[in-house]
């Protein structure tokens, strides 16, 4: 495993940037090979005693901001009021083609079948994701996506639904891979728990193989 990128740390709270392709948590396939795994190690050797508890989960393919808890009352403070507190959940996508729109919102009720893969319906959960064309090739558009819902795989499968896939993105039918990952990034995040904080990350290097001048100039929402 590569060193892990701390963010921000506290007494409260340890925040770090998730690399693509590794779980967050552990499954029934992988136990040891984890972000969780890793970040507890991190705090044991602090304390033997000291335990973490992860409040936000990111898919295994994506990359970014997740937020641990050092005691397991702010864990379910923050997990319970997690609407409110998390003002801004902000992400980079790479994706396939371009926009006529520069500026959207999607709307779409999501059910999940056997497998947990999304899909688009009449009815289920709701999903709300914003987005902003940062930039377009000619074949592809990075875009700056604000969430309003949390739904798993919410936003794969809304761009996938609007015919633009996330790039790499395989599972909802990509076609193009150009950088060997899927394109999302987990970027910034506002988070109000009694005060007020910001985390950015740095932009995947890969990202900017295909924009590099857009993802230089991109610093998260002010």
């Amino acid at each position: 495993m590569k060193k892990l990128k701390i963010i921000y740390e506290d007494k409260e709270l340890l925040v770090v940037d998730k690399e693509s392709s590794m779980l967050t948590i552990a499954t029934e396939k992988e136990k040891e090979k984890t972000l969780y795994n890793e970040v507890s190690t991190y705090v044991k050797k602090q304390y033997p005693k000291n335990k973490v508890f992860i409040i936000n989960r990111l898919d295994k393919e994506t990359s970014g901001i997740v937020l641990f808890a050092k005691n397991q009352q702010i864990k379910k403070d923050i997990q319970d009021h997690w609407q409110q507190v998390a003002k801004v959940r902000e992400y980079l996508a790479i994706v396939e083609g371009n926009f006529k729109k520069k500026k959207g919102t999607l709307k779409n009720y999501l059910k999940y079948d056997k497998t947990l893969k999304a899909y688009c319906a009449k009815e289920g959960v709701l999903a709300i994701t914003n987005y902003e064309v940062l930039g377009q090739t000619s074949q592809y558009s990075l875009l700056k996506i604000n969430i309003v819902t949390g739904k798993k795989h919410q936003i794969r499968v809304q761009l996938k639904e609007i015919g633009h896939p996330i790039v790499g993105d395989k599972k909802y039918q990509a076609l193009k891979n150009p950088i060997n990952r899927l394109a999302l990034h987990c970027a910034y995040v506002a988070l109000d728990y009694r005060k007020g904080y910001q985390f950015k990350t740095k932009i995947p290097a890969s990202f900017a193989k295909i924009f590099p001048k857009e993802i230089i100039e991109y610093e998260g929402d002010k």
